[in-house]
């Protein structure tokens, strides 16, 4: 998404620029593009899930001060322990818009077993949107293995 609004804002300045078929050869025309506010922290973040050893590599392509700003992220988040730093991926980059269809598609292909133990699972925001999976609360005693793949496919479909 924040490729599209960088593309998008370069493609604008290039529109504002006077069209020329040839520039004039005795000074050098100089373009200069409107600056773009980079999500550093998130940039950072997306490097640290994603590129693990390659982020300060990557990084150098930014201004100098947006490369210092965006490794010291970029530090900070590898200090993180693992399920921080996947919480944190998780609260920034949010819930998937189709998260409820995602469910109910499959919740119509799980076993018995699973649908309940996700349906249990599930946020109450979430739970509201399948009336017909309520009825009298079973005191479940699913085991661990089940309860936990229960939490993974809400995980995945939600995210």
């Amino acid at each position: 998404m924040e490729a599209t609004r960088v593309g998008r804002a370069i493609r604008m300045a290039r529109k504002l620029l006077p069209a020329r078929k040839e520039p004039p050869r005795s000074t050098a025309m100089e373009v200069t593009l409107p600056a773009l506010s980079l999500p550093l922290e998130r940039i950072a973040l997306v490097l640290c899930v994603l590129a693990k050893g390659r982020g300060p590599e990557l990084l150098e392509g930014l201004v100098e001060a947006e490369a210092g700003r965006a490794l010291r992220h970029l530090e900070r988040f590898a200090a993180m322990p693992s399920a921080q730093r996947q919480a944190k991926v998780a609260v920034e980059f949010g819930e998937r818009a189709d998260a409820a269809s995602r469910l109910a598609l499959f919740l119509d292909a799980a076993p018995e077993v699973l649908r309940r133990e996700v349906f249990r699972g599930l946020p109450p925001y979430h739970r509201s949107r399948f009336p017909q999976l309520e009825g009298p609360a079973s005191p479940s005693h699913a085991s661990p293995v089940l309860t936990a793949l229960a939490e993974r496919r809400i995980r995945e479909a939600t995210r």
